[in-house]
C-alpha cells in the first residue's frame, strides 16, 4: 500500500467510526407511554434519523418527526420527515423547517418523548430569526463572521442571540415532555452548547457576549440585527431554567473517537500514531506551519517520536479571506503545509472535513506529497501566489490532488494526518 492510500484508509476509518448506524443503536431511550417525536438538524441528522428508525423498539404508530439536513445529505425514512436546506449560509428552506419543528413540539405532554438528533451544520440549517429580524439579517451576519475568520464558538454565540430556536429555546418549547438529545460533535472541546448552537441545552453565553464579538470584528450591519443584540430583550434559557428540567444530552460521536480509529489503522500497518489534539483551532495556514515544524523535527531528530509515524489532529481551523480564490480550510491547510515543507522528502499528508465538504466546495480536502511543489512548478503554478489568493482548491484541482468523497452523512469536523514513513 502506498502512502496516500494509507492516509485515505485512516480518513475512512475516522469517518466510519462516526457513522450514525454505528453510534445510534447504543443510545436509544426507552419508549414512552405517549408519543415519540424525533426532531433535529445537521449534516448527519437525516442519517441519524434513519438509524433511529431502524433500531427503534417502540410502537411505530406513535413515532413521527421532522429533521433538517444539508442539500444532498437526505435519507429515506418511513416515519420521520426529512427536509433539506442550505449550509453554511441559511436559506428560506431552513427557516421554514425550523418553524415547522417548533410547531411539531408545541402541544406535547409529560407522557411524550422528544428525541433531538443534533450534528454539525445545525446552526445554519435550523435558522429561525428572532422576532423583528429577517432571514436576510441572519445571512448578512453569517457571511460577515465567515469572512473575518470568527471561530465556531464565536459564530454560534452571535447566532443564538439572533434566533428564536437556538441556545436552549427549542428545549424550552418541548416542555413538559421528556427531551433526549443525541449529539455528534463537530466542535473543539465538544461543548454541547456550541454544537449546532445548542438548541436543546442551557446557554452560558449572553447578549453582552454577542455584542462584544460584533465590536471585536467591527461588524456594524445589518442595523436590525445589531439593535436586537443591543436591546437584549429576551435572554436565552440558562442552567436551572425549569423548562429544561426534564432534558438530557449525550455525545455519541466525537473527533477524539475518530482520531483513535485512525490511530488503530496506523498501528496495524506498523506506523506509530501520535494524536496532537482533537480540538485544534486557529488560522489554517498557521496550524499548517506547526504541523510542518513537528514533521521536520521527526525527520531531523526523531522527536517527539522516530519514524515511521503519523501525526493526527482534529478540530476546526479558520480562514480569514484576503484573496478572491476558491478553497475551504482543509485545502488551505494542505497548501500552506506544502509551502512550509518545500518539497521535503519523506512527508505525506491528508487534510479533509469528515462531512465530505470542505467549506462550500465539492471536495472533502486535499493531499500533499513530497512532489507537490515540483509538479506545480512543472504546470506553471506558483504555490505561494495561490495561497496568498486563498485559491487552494484551484491549485490542487490542477494537480488532481483534491480528495473527493461526496457527502459522508456524518460530521466530526476536520481530520488531518501527516505521515512520515
Amino acid at each position: 500500500m502506498n502512502e496516500i492510500d494509507l492516509l485515505k484508509e485512516m480518513f475512512n476509518a475516522a469517518v466510519s467510526a462516526a457513522q450514525p448506524a454505528v453510534v445510534i443503536p447504543n443510545h436509544l431511550p426507552a419508549p414512552p407511554d405517549g408519543r415519540t417525536i424525533v426532531i433535529g438538524a445537521g449534516k448527519a441528522s437525516a442519517e441519524m434519523a434513519r438509524a433511529f428508525e431502524s433500531h427503534w423498539t417502540g410502537p411505530t404508530d406513535k413515532l413521527s418527526g421532522l429533521v433538517v439536513t444539508r442539500y444532498e445529505y437526505g435519507a429515506v425514512c418511513e416515519h420521520i420527515e426529512i427536509a433539506e436546506a442550505s449550509h453554511p449560509v441559511p436559506d428560506q428552506a431552513g427557516e421554514d423547517a425550523a418553524r415547522r419543528i417548533l410547531d411539531t413540539v408545541s402541544d406535547l405532554t409529560a407522557d411524550d418523548l422528544v428525541v433531538c438528533l443534533i450534528s454539525g451544520g445545525g446552526s445554519a440549517l435550523l435558522s429561525l430569526p428572532a422576532d423583528g429580524l429577517t432571514l436576510d439579517d441572519k445571512q448578512q451576519i453569517n457571511r460577515s463572521l465567515l469572512k473575518v475568520g470568527a471561530n465556531i464558538k464565536e459564530m454560534n454565540c452571535v447566532r443564538k442571540h439572533l434566533s428564536a430556536i437556538k441556545g436552549g429555546r427549542l428545549a424550552a418549547a418541548c416542555a413538559p415532555a421528556r427531551l433526549v438529545t443525541l449529539m455528534i460533535s463537530d466542535v473543539p472541546d465538544d461543548d454541547p452548547d456550541v454544537i449546532a448552537s445548542g438548541p436543546t441545552v442551557p446557554d452560558p453565553t449572553t447578549f453582552a457576549d454577542a455584542l462584544e464579538l460584533l465590536h471585536k470584528y467591527q461588524i456594524t450591519e445589518p442595523t436590525a440585527a445589531i439593535e436586537h443584540i443591543k436591546q437584549a430583550a429576551d435572554e436565552t434559557p440558562k442552567q436551572g431554567d425549569n423548562r429544561l428540567a426534564n432534558t438530557e444530552a449525550t455525545l455519541i460521536a466525537t473527533p477524539q473517537m475518530s482520531l483513535e480509529a485512525a490511530a488503530d489503522v496506523a498501528r496495524r500497518h506498523g506506523i506509530t500514531p501520535v494524536i496532537l489534539g482533537d480540538s485544534i483551532e486557529g488560522e489554517s495556514r498557521e496550524v499548517a506551519l506547526v504541523h510542518a515544524g513537528v514533521a521536520k523535527q521527526v525527520l531531523r531528530h526523531g522527536q517527539p517520536l522516530p519514524r515511521p509515524c503519523v501525526l493526527l489532529s482534529g478540530g476546526e481551523t479558520t480562514v480569514t479571506l484576503k484573496g478572491t480564490g476558491r478553497g475551504g480550510r482543509n485545502a488551505e491547510f494542505s497548501l500552506a503545509l506544502a509551502v512550509a515543507l518545500n518539497g521535503l522528502p519523506g512527508v505525506f499528508a491528508l487534510a479533509a472535513d469528515t462531512d465530505g465538504i470542505d467549506g462550500s466546495e465539492d471536495n472533502a480536502g486535499a493531499v500533499v506529497t513530497p512532489t507537490t511543489l515540483q509538479r506545480a512548478e512543472e504546470n506553471g503554478l506558483n504555490a505561494r501566489h495561490y495561497l496568498q489568493d486563498n485559491n487552494a482548491y484551484t491549485f490542487f484541482q490542477s494537480l488532481d490532488d483534491l480528495l473527493m468523497t461526496g457527502p459522508t452523512l456524518t460530521n466530526v469536523n476536520d481530520f488531518r494526518a501527516v505521515l512520515i514513513p
